[in-house]
């Protein structure tokens, strides 16, 4: 009898940590993006699973959200005994999910490669953008991660406006 290797699923707005070569952190991602970080040294890491909402001015509430979740993570790799200089970063998601909706995916994606270029923290691997979902599996311990793009492909909304009654309601 085999033992099962432990697992743990996040979904958006969740991150977990942890350290040992058999953990294996997991997520599916559409436009959202995931960060992993990990310290080789220490052989602990951790992973997001983030989208930003709105619009993304500099100090815009999404955006600072945004940044508490990676800080976050990053102060529980340290508790683990990592060390913020030896970081190193995996990103993916940020998918066009639905065509002829907003650039979330995009946005995510840029916000995430802009943050750590900012924070000095070297982003490894990436696979961002496109237009399919990807699973993700990473390895706190190691650093290793494994991506597979989905076969499910981006929808096409056709939104017929003169179909939408007028309300009379001015939204700002």
């Amino acid at each position: 009898m085999t033992e099962a290797v432990p697992q743990i699923h996040i979904t958006q707005g969740e991150h977990a940590t942890g350290r040992g070569r058999d953990l294996v952190i997991t997520t599916l991602l559409g436009s959202c993006v995931s960060c992993c970080l990990w310290d080789e040294t220490a052989q602990v890491g951790g992973m997001n699973h983030m989208l930003l909402v709105g619009a993304q001015s500099h100090a815009s509430k999404e955006t600072l959200a945004s940044i508490h979740e990676i800080e976050i993570l990053i102060n529980d790799l340290i508790k683990l005994g990592g060390q913020r200089e030896r970081l190193q970063a995996k990103i993916f998601g940020g998918a066009r999910m639905i065509a002829g909706l907003s650039e979330i995916g995009e946005k995510n994606a840029r916000f995430t490669e802009r943050y750590l270029a900012k924070e000095g923290i070297p982003v490894i691997t990436k696979s961002l953008l496109g237009d399919q979902a990807r699973s993700v599996r990473f390895w706190p311990g190691t650093g290793r991660a494994l991506v597979r793009l989905t076969n499910t492909k981006v929808k096409e909304v056709q939104v017929d406006f003169s179909k939408i009654p007028e309300s009379g309601l001015e939204l700002f």
